[in-house]
């Protein structure tokens, strides 16, 4: 990068910062398309000159509000309730609600500013959005559960709609969760409309959604295989989490031949080393579904190592797929793997690697996917529900596979296009500049708004 430009982003990333001060997880994610754009926009100043990057690290609506709801207990309960509204240039606002103690407006801002690029991967006509709540499902029982989704859905249905804002579901929100909302939203509207994703198949949702983020980063990964004549098969697999993500990437990455030797939470993680099974994964899918147990459970059933407190990136493998949170796989994790031969990292989470982490991947020149196109296919197939809502039909659970595969392939050409330097894929410039240059084109064609 050119000193020039490395002055351009200075200058505007203190700007970012002036204004978004204390949101550390936004300013990450603001500097990692930062660097990727500027040089693009020197080369389209069109982009520059309508001052499109100023304007879309601003969202155009952030909406912060009370949630009271009353225990088991009998007692009052207050949590605090976000909706960011990032982006709608292509589309009605699109993305998931988080419920996690962690939930706060940088965390929120950076996850939509993502989602802005990531649903623009998707050719679908989706803009960015993501909201959610400091309020922890864990521990809590199902009546506690329903009362504290009506609540916040009570005031969050002001500002959603099937053409304006369609949440879903993410950490801490499943389908019981958006079952609770949907139906809260239903009674106070008085109409039964595509308003979340991620519904129940028997009242709208769509086949392969919970599996499509799992699925979908295993198809990414793939294709980044293929380009070096590579492919699952035979191959070891280090995956974090162990929610939604992590046990559909186990279960596609399984089938294509691979073995997978990790899943974690945040108490450590287990190390398999005869690989996790189909009887396996479904103990572990029972386990953090509907008992919601912890990881080392797992350990005890199948006689297998726990590692208390740490991460599994310094576990031998091919291929590693981080589907836990934002910044679990730091410097001196990728450095790690690098020394162990990895050849593809795939994110499955939002952000998981830090900006020291991506240095480590790129500088050996490691396959590396971001999270906005590696795990664009939860999304996808967010999309592709409400295409089927629209159309008042159910495709079949093939047909959404195959649309869920041709678009994760259809993400990586793009990425492939605008992110080659030489025989290198750099899939971090190739995703930023391809989600921004769908967004800014309707931006300029709607003029300063």
């Amino acid at each position: 990068m050119s000193g020039d430009h490395q002055t351009q982003i200075n200058v505007f990333m203190s700007r970012v910062r002036a204004m978004n001060p204390n949101e550390p997880e936004f300013i990450q994610a603001v500097q990692e398309v930062a660097d990727s754009i500027f040089p693009f926009m020197d080369d389209h100043p069109k982009y520059k000159d309508a001052k499109i990057l100023e304007r879309i690290v601003e969202p155009e609506r952030t909406i912060i509000f009370r949630v009271p709801w009353v225990d088991d207990k009998g007692e009052i309960q207050v949590n605090r309730g976000y909706r960011v509204e990032f982006n709608s240039a292509i589309g009605p606002y699109k993305g998931g609600l988080r419920f996690h103690p962690t939930v706060n407006l940088s965390v929120l801002k950076f996850l939509g500013f993502e989602q802005t690029f990531k649903n623009s991967l998707t050719t679908l006509p989706m803009g960015g959005g993501k909201g959610g709540s400091d309020f922890d499902p864990k521990g809590k029982s199902d009546r506690e559960v329903m009362a504290f989704c009506q609540s916040f859905m009570s005031e969050l249905f002001r500002h959603i709609g099937s053409n304006t804002d369609v949440p879903a579901g993410d950490i801490g929100v499943g389908g019981r969760e958006i079952g609770f909302m949907f139906g809260q939203y239903k009674r106070l509207r008085n109409e039964f409309t595509g308003v979340l994703t991620g519904k129940g198949p028997n009242w709208g949702g769509s086949l392969i959604r919970p599996e499509a983020t799992g699925y979908g980063v295993v198809y990414f990964a793939q294709e980044m295989l293929a380009t070096k004549g590579e492919s699952f098969r035979g191959k070891t697999v280090v995956v974090s989490g162990s929610g939604n993500v992590a046990q559909y990437a186990i279960e596609k990455a399984t089938e294509l031949g691979a073995k997978v030797v990790t899943a974690s939470d945040s108490s450590g993680y287990i190390y398999d080393v005869d690989g996790i099974t189909a009887e396996k994964l479904a103990f572990l899918m029972a386990l953090k579904n509907d008992k919601r147990g912890r990881i080392v459970e797992y350990a005890r059933a199948f006689n297998c190592k726990f590692i208390p407190g740490k991460t599994p990136w310094s576990v031998k493998c091919d291929i590693a797929i981080p589907c836990a949170t934002q910044n679990e796989l730091n410097g001196e994790d990728a450095k790690a793997l690098v020394a162990n031969d990895c050849m593809v990292v795939a994110e499955g989470a939002n952000m998981p690697s830090t900006p020291e982490a991506i240095a480590v991947f790129e500088s050996n020149k490691l396959l590396f996917s971001p999270g906005k196109a590696s795990n664009a296919g939860g999304v996808a197939t967010s999309g592709l529900e409400m295409s089927q809502n629209s159309l008042r039909l159910s495709w079949t659970r093939d047909e959404v596979d195959q649309r869920l595969q041709g678009i994760m392939k259809s993400i990586h050409a793009d990425c492939v296009q605008y992110g080659k330097e030489g025989d290198f894929v750099n899939y971090v410039k190739g995703a930023n500049i391809a989600g921004f240059k769908k967004v800014a084109d309707a931006m300029l064609d709607q003029g300063v708004v």
